[in-house]
């Protein structure tokens, strides 16, 4: 896959599934200035946050979980860039994950975001207070019956299972800001390239639209963060 339209080709044409919240519309906006033809997916009740995209994307209304909107909308598609939101407690990001499985281009990259809390090998090391805080935030939330964090662990077992082209970003604290540029990665949470434990909603965003035409990432989970923070500048690019 190349990284920008060439003369004479076409340019690639990317799915963004949950285009409307805020790391959505980063999404959208780095693959527009990189000249990318975009499909966004949002509920019918956010499209409104997508108006000052204009002309210049196609919306498909619907519930990312609904196979035949993700169907609709992946078709012909080289990316799909896909939120896992774990919204409710009826396997919304299970469902979505699926459906993208399911229905996008047999050779499309598909490029999935998380949290640091999903693991691949059982092999990343978390803080207690992490701990904690998954394990309380996550009854919490369950028992008010907001957000299922479980559902995001069971659609990344199934990314992770799939031989799709896949890969899962996962993501450290975000905090909104200018762009400080690509964050560096590590394969494993515990990694002390990590432990500023920060990066920029943006610059999550401009990682996942970078993985599109990073063959290397094809595969991975890289857990990210940001490149100015002191654990990044201090123990330098990250290694896989």
């Amino acid at each position: 896959m190349t990284d920008r339209p060439v003369e004479g080709l076409r340019p690639l044409r990317v799915c963004v599934v949950g285009a409307s919240g805020k790391l959505g519309r980063y999404m959208v906006e780095h693959a527009l200035a990189r000249g990318y033809e975009v499909v966004g997916v949002c509920r019918p009740q956010s499209v409104g946050k997508l108006a000052g995209f204009a002309d210049r994307i196609t919306v498909v209304p619907g519930a990312t979980n609904d196979p035949s909107v993700i169907a609709q909308a992946v078709t012909g598609c080289d990316g799909v860039l896909t939120v896992l939101a774990p919204w409710g407690v009826h396997g919304y990001a299970t469902g979505t994950a699926q459906a993208v499985l399911d229905h996008a281009p047999p050779e499309a990259r598909l490029v999935f975001s998380c949290g640091w809390h999903i693991t691949r090998d059982g092999a990343d090391v978390y803080t207690r207070r992490l701990r904690v805080f998954i394990a309380v935030a996550g009854r919490l939330a369950r028992w008010l019956r907001l957000v299922d964090l479980d559902d995001q662990v069971e659609a990344c077992r199934r990314v992770f299972a799939s031989d799709r082209r896949w890969t899962v970003v996962r993501g450290s604290d975000l905090e909104e800001g200018d762009s400080q540029g690509l964050p560096v990665w590590s394969r494993h949470v515990g990694d002390p390239v990590l432990a500023s434990n920060r990066t920029r909603r943006v610059d999550f965003a401009l990682f996942m639209v970078e993985a599109l035409t990073d063959d290397s990432l094809v595969h991975e989970a890289p857990a990210i963060v940001g490149c100015q923070t002191p654990s990044a500048l201090a123990h330098g690019a990250a290694r896989p």
